[in-house]
């Protein structure tokens, strides 16, 4: 809440913070509270209407971003990570993010659609994800099949999917710059629509993760142990990975490749609240959301005027942290301790 209040005070343009919160309840009453949002600075209404877009339209919207991307990274982290009981286990390692990045590297690299990038990018990032988490899903269905395997499966993927960018970027090296901005993850051109679909993604996804909950507890037993108690190990191995892959989906499709959020917020759950993953999910998701809005804020900080990509931010402040917690926590468990 304390970065929810601090983060549309930040900005290449200092507004002074009753200013801004006068702005937020103009627009949400629909202009009737206050009639001015800008008095009483000295301003003119045309000064005082971009004073209501930078805060509204550009600084909210992002901010809103943030919270949701981090939540449903955090998510799809913890629920990875239950279901492989691996506690290094990441939305990323399967590859998800992988096949987003060629989804949208092909608008970049091939010129296709290019006058329409904003919308198409997050497309075919969303469709690359969810077909190389359906890859994933349709080797899975081989009797062979494991954990490890469906593991293993993702890491091939990633390698496989890698090169294919690679391959891509020697094609055109001119959509280099592009492409190495989307990688490194962010929150550009955030809109009040662009969060409303993140929010409806994130919504379902996570609405089916914790009723999945307790069954997630159940697979930290082994799979001799859940099936005796009721629980398919298989089928819902696969369809925590599937939901997992599609909370991930829109999250990467909006903002990009963004390390460790998903990594770390669980770990810091289970420390909170131990490794019941009813309590596991949603204070991860809360922890995640906290950790990326303060990556957004830091990323506008460092450098004034100047935005950098957000990912920089979570690998820097997730790599000394996630370290820490490498070498403090127990030995590896059957609940994935971290």
């Amino acid at each position: 809440m304390a970065l929810v209040l601090f983060s549309p005070l930040v900005g290449s343009v200092a507004i002074p913070p009753v200013t801004v919160a006068r702005i937020v309840a103009h627009q949400l009453t629909g202009g009737l509270f206050p009639a001015n949002p800008c008095a009483p600075q000295p301003i003119n209404s045309s000064a005082c209407q971009a004073l209501i877009e930078i805060v509204w339209d550009a600084r909210l919207p992002a901010m809103v971003l943030a919270i949701l991307v981090g939540a449903a990274l955090a998510f799809a982290g913890g629920t990875l990570q239950g279901v492989f009981r691996n506690p290094l286990a990441d939305p990323f390692l399967l590859g998800i993010s992988a096949g987003a990045t060629v989804g949208a590297a092909l608008i970049f690299l091939l010129a296709i659609g290019t006058a329409n990038a904003n919308l198409l990018v997050p497309l075919f990032a969303f469709i690359g994800a969810l077909a190389t988490a359906g890859v994933i899903l349709l080797a899975a269905q081989s009797r062979r099949a494991t954990t490890e395997t469906l593991l293993l499966t993702g890491v091939a993927m990633n390698s496989v999917l890698s090169a294919t960018l690679l391959v891509l970027l020697i094609y055109n090296p001119l959509g280099n710059l592009q492409v190495t901005y989307w990688l490194l993850g962010g929150l550009y051109g955030a809109t009040w629509g662009r969060d409303g679909i993140v929010f409806a993604g994130l919504a379902v996804g996570a609405v089916f993760l914790l009723l999945d909950a307790r069954r997630l507890n159940v697979i930290q037993l082994g799979p001799e142990v859940a099936q005796s108690l009721g629980t398919d190990p298989r089928r819902s191995r696969d369809r925590l990975v599937l939901l997992a892959s599609f909370v991930t989906a829109f999250a990467v499709a909006f903002a990009g490749i963004i390390g460790f959020v998903g990594l770390i917020a669980p770990h810091v759950a289970r420390r909170l609240v131990g490794f019941d993953y009813r309590r596991v999910l949603p204070v991860a998701a809360a922890v995640g959301a906290a950790f990326l809005l303060l990556a957004h804020d830091l990323s506008q900080l460092v450098i004034p005027s100047t935005e950098l990509p957000v990912g920089i931010f979570t690998a820097f402040v997730g790599t000394p942290f996630f370290i820490y917690l490498l070498y403090r926590r127990r030995p590896t468990s059957a609940e994935g301790t971290g």
